[in-house]
């Protein structure tokens, strides 16, 4: 008989299998990811903790480099001086009208100071009607209707600015205004009803100073300024 098949040695083999079978339900099968006894809290391996997260690029802060950032000036700076009455002026305006900046204004009242001028000599009391105030059109229409009266005809021609300055700006209550001295260019000649000069010089670019005074109510949508006073002082 095949000593294979013998009764003891199939005792023995089946003792093994069960002593064998017992020790691997008590240990269980080694993954190499085991605890070790002496570590009482889990920790995950850093690949299973980080397998789910997306680590962006990180902005390089600079920390090592200093940055001056320049700071904002104030809406006044270039026009007037620190402290002055018109700075103060000029702070309130674009406190009151956040889109008010003294340059946008400045070629503005430049821009109206030359159609005005302009418009009146050549008469074109239409073109002066949404620059002027009511008085002011009363005035300069005046003016025109006297010329045509007499007979008087003006030739004139506008140069150009030399600077025009700040001079006042205020806010009270929602009335807002401003007053610009232009330092402008210009020829101009005035003819009697026979053709004879009277004043001024064809030839002769004279230089003018103007003192105007704008207004707006800053509550109001319409965005434009209206000349409300004029003085020449040469």
């Amino acid at each position: 008989m095949n000593q294979i098949f013998d009764p003891l040695n199939l005792l023995l083999a089946g003792i093994a299998i069960v002593v064998l079978w017992r020790l691997r339900s008590v240990l269980g099968q080694r993954t190499g990811n085991e605890r070790s006894p002496l570590d009482k809290t889990f920790k995950p391996a850093p690949e299973a903790a980080n397998a789910n997260v997306l680590e962006f690029p990180k902005k390089d802060t600079g920390s090592d480099k200093v940055i001056d950032v320049e700071p904002a000036k104030p809406v006044w700076d270039g026009y007037a001086a620190d402290g002055s009455a018109v700075a103060l002026g000029l702070e309130k305006l674009a406190k009151a009208d956040p889109t008010f900046l003294p340059k946008t204004f400045l070629n503005g009242a430049k821009l109206a100071y030359e159609m005005v001028v302009e418009a009146f000599a050549s008469g074109d009391k239409a073109a002066l009607k949404n620059l002027l105030s009511r008085d002011v059109l009363d005035g300069f229409s005046k003016a025109i209707d006297g010329r045509l009266q007499s007979g008087e005809k003006l030739t004139f021609q506008f140069v150009g600015f030399e600077k025009a300055d700040f001079v006042a700006a205020s806010l009270n209550e929602k009335r807002a205004s401003i007053t610009i001295k232009f330092f402008s260019q210009m020829i101009s000649a005035t003819y009697d009803k026979a053709g004879v000069l009277i004043d001024g010089d064809p030839k002769e670019i004279k230089d003018v100073t103007d003192v105007w005074s704008f207004e707006r109510d800053v509550t109001q949508k319409d965005p434009n300024w209206r000349v409300v006073s004029t003085e020449t002082l040469n």
